[in-house]
């Protein structure tokens, strides 16, 4: 039988050849992605319980100054996402807020649902471009005419918890040197397709858990342009956003590279609309992948080398980013040749192996995230666990294909230049000015 096979298989291997057959997830994936989140997640639930005065504190802080908060969405053909995100900014315990909503250029109902919700206060100011600027152009066009002392950044798509607003400004008054905050970004649509249901672990292991990791460790590389939190000073000193997929990466690195510190809060809960199908997931992926490309290794490379402001942390958040995104996304190449080369006997135990190493590694991350997340977990959500087998095939064999077809693409032709996300006159400025 194969499992009597398998189990054979285990019981002869030494030391030495556990190594040599599994060495990508022993030396790299479990320190790096299972032993590190365990260590660090079992010292953040226990401290976020001790700071609880200090979060008391922060809010009392924010609503004695009462600071008027913009909220600015950008979006191309959203107009049928737009009234749920309106209402649930209505729905805020925070009501200091004013909505700027900017419409890309759509060519659906757009105008019209939004002029309406102007018309009946749930927008507090609506702007139509008739002609494509690009995401960037329009955020900058909201912020613009935003009044607000901190700016928060949603993406037209989505809507927010009752509390997200509230709960992403009070690091702001629990340190002062942070100049922008990642809210939590989960999927509004996980039960609409199998697409979405992976899509939905993915988010709770990467984003809610992975963020809050590189938050505490001070190398939290992104704030998501979905929900993110920025003091409005600061977004002045940088001209607002510059143009092109990673647009969210970007930013938050040249806040970091300011001085400031860049978190996430895990509690500020922001619902997104994540891609239905697995081939517009990887459009969307083969866009988002090639920006690590043009902003770590190109735009923000002067990080990586000592300069009279080389700062180690940053040096660190794209240098960790670099390493386990691109460099070792090599390593699967130099392993499948290593086993096909040296071991092909042993192909079919070693695959098995292998997914049964990485399916373990899943179901501790999926725990580890829902006992960081609990209290805000909707009972649906535990339900994912039941895809939990499938992710090793969805991130280790789909994801990395999208990725490494989106670095060599992005690496020989520079194909985030020529990506329709953004309009051409856009791109082609862009490329001549390196940005």
């Amino acid at each position: 039988m194969p499992f009597e096979g398998v189990i054979n298989f285990v019981n002869g291997l030494s030391a030495g050849q556990i190594l040599a057959y599994f060495w990508p997830f022993f030396l790299l994936d479990m320190t790096r992605y299972l032993f590190l989140d365990v260590i660090v997640i079992l010292i953040y639930i226990p401290k976020r319980i001790l700071n609880k005065a200090r979060f008391l504190n922060a809010r009392k802080r924010l609503y004695k100054e009462l600071p008027l908060i913009s909220v600015i969405v950008p979006g191309k053909n959203e107009g049928k996402h737009i009234p749920r995100l309106a209402y649930s900014l209505d729905n805020q315990t925070y009501k200091n807020i004013e909505l700027i909503v900017v419409d890309d250029g759509s060519d659906d109902n757009t105008a019209t649902i939004c002029r309406e919700l102007e018309r009946k206060g749930k927008i507090q100011c609506f702007i139509r471009n008739e002609v494509r600027g690009g995401k960037a152009s329009a955020a900058n066009t909201a912020l613009k005419y935003s009044n607000g002392k901190y700016v928060i950044h949603i993406d037209a798509d989505s809507h927010l918890a009752y509390d997200a607003v509230e709960t992403i400004l009070l690091p702001f008054y629990m340190n002062p040197n942070i100049g922008a905050v990642g809210g939590d970004v989960r999927v509004a649509n996980a039960e609409e397709t199998f697409a979405t249901r992976m899509q939905a672990i993915e988010y709770l292991k990467s984003i809610s858990t992975g963020r809050t990791i590189s938050s505490e460790l001070n190398i939290l590389r992104i704030i998501a342009g979905a929900h993110g939190a920025f003091r409005r000073d600061v977004l002045d000193r940088l001209y607002g956003w510059d143009v092109g997929p990673g647009l969210d990466g970007d930013i938050t690195l040249k806040i970091r590279k300011l001085g400031f510190r860049v978190v996430h809060e895990p509690m500020a809960i922001c619902y997104t609309n994540v891609p239905t199908t697995f081939w517009r997931l990887a459009k969307q992926r083969f866009r988002w992948d090639r920006s690590m490309v043009r902003f770590r290794v190109r735009k923000h490379r002067d990080v990586l080398f000592p300069s009279a402001q080389f700062n180690f942390a940053n040096f660190m958040a794209t240098a960790e980013n670099i390493f386990f995104n691109i460099i070792l996304d090599i390593k699967w190449c130099i392993y499948f040749i290593q086993m096909v080369v040296f071991y092909p006997d042993q192909l079919e135990y070693i695959f098995i192996i292998n997914y049964f190493l990485y399916l373990m590694a899943n179901i501790l991350e999926f725990v580890v995230a829902c006992a960081l997340l609990h209290l805000s977990l909707r009972p649906r959500d535990y339900f994912l666990a039941v895809f939990i087998p499938l992710i090793p095939f969805y991130t280790g064999l789909f994801l990395r294909i999208v990725r490494t077809y989106a670095y060599l693409m992005e690496f020989l032709y520079g194909a985030s230049y020529m990506d329709k996300w953004n309009p051409w006159k856009v791109s082609r400025i862009a490329k001549r000015e390196k940005l």
